[in-house]
């Protein structure tokens, strides 16, 4: 696979406005996994820490699903804004752990919750927030939408190897929301880019359990319906992408990218952030860290972030963020976000 068959700059970029962020809110399972709980699987704490940055990560217990987590984080965002479930008339979810095939998430989520509203999934893995905050705002920027919660969350836990021993400490579970609203003129997306390169379907996938590869008792004793990834191209790729995407939106809403407030990046990889950080002659300090605690949530980890910096006063209005979720597909969304 090359990956220059689908170069960034190909994809477009567009800007959207007029919509804001009204509430975060988040949830994590209780239960703490430390790496050295996980010397008992052969993964070297030491390693762990050296290769990702991750020291810990949360994993649900077996009576808590992905529903479970983003029920849980959208009535902290429901809270937060002090809005009723009958007030929402959009649900959008981004997942790819979803609590079975069919039905949607989504439609598990609308039940607890009490709403009444249409209620869709949205599989982009990695990515899968920030496709599902685009698709929202465009649903609220066209008055096709009042109020919308738009969700993230994975329950990796339950779809990683816990024999694999380079994969399986990277990953933990947690769920993170949002809900939008109509704004002022200056409020929303300066500059965005959605892209995907399916050439690299195979760096990161779960082969068993679609339709191409139903499952099967052969392919369980093979392992094949764990989650599957190849570390050495998908980091390389993934600091490639984060650089690029993040100078294309900032100059496309013509933003010095040493000007933006905050970087709230995909908690994939500590060396990952450190480097499209130095390569953008970036400060840290300004990158939104908290892999340390939660490793990689997946379509939880962008909004789980916005959600902690949010609450902890680091976002005001008017502040300039920018957000990327990337991953699986390979599939990124990049966004520069006025709050």
């Amino acid at each position: 696979m090359s990956r220059d068959s689908q170069p960034t700059d190909k994809f477009p970029l567009h800007r959207l406005m007029g919509v804001e962020i009204l509430s975060t809110g988040s949830h994590v399972p209780e239960p703490i996994v430390r790496n050295e709980d996980l010397a008992a699987l052969g993964c070297d704490s030491e390693w762990i820490v050296q290769r990702t940055g991750i020291l810990e990560r949360r994993h649900a217990p077996p009576e808590v699903a992905t529903s479970d987590m983003a029920i849980a984080a959208s009535r902290a965002c429901l809270e937060q804004a002090g809005v009723r479930p009958d007030d929402i008339d959009l649900l959008i979810v981004g997942t790819f752990t979803g609590d079975m095939p069919v039905p949607s998430t989504a439609c598990r989520v609308q039940d607890e919750l009490g709403l009444r509203v249409p209620a869709m999934d949205l599989q982009a893995a990695c990515a899968g927030f920030v496709y599902s905050l685009v698709t929202g705002m465009q649903f609220v920027a066209t008055g096709c939408s009042q109020l919308a919660l738009v969700i993230g969350a994975d329950c990796n836990s339950r779809v990683v190897n816990p024999r694999d021993k380079k994969t399986y400490p990277l990953f933990g579970d947690g769920a993170g929301a949002v809900l939008l609203r109509k704004g002022d003129a200056e409020q929303g997306l300066m500059a965005y880019t959605l892209g995907a390169d399916g050439s690299g379907a195979e760096l990161l996938c779960c082969r068993m359990g679609g339709t191409r590869l139903p499952l099967s008792c052969e392919g369980l004793q093979q392992d094949l319906h764990w989650l599957h990834m190849d570390g050495k191209p998908v980091f390389k790729w993934a600091i490639r992408m984060l650089v690029e995407t993040i100078q294309q939106v900032c100059n496309a809403a013509e933003k010095d990218v040493r000007d933006v407030d905050l970087f709230v990046l995909h908690q994939a990889n500590l060396r990952i952030l450190e480097a499209a950080a130095s390569q953008l002659d970036l400060d840290m300090d300004r990158v939104v860290v908290n892999l340390d605690q939660y490793g990689n949530t997946s379509a939880g980890s962008v909004p789980l972030a916005l959600d902690e910096v949010h609450r902890q006063g680091r976002l005001k209005r008017g502040d300039d963020v920018v957000i990327s979720g990337f991953g699986a597909g390979l599939a990124w969304g990049t966004a520069l976000l006025r709050w």
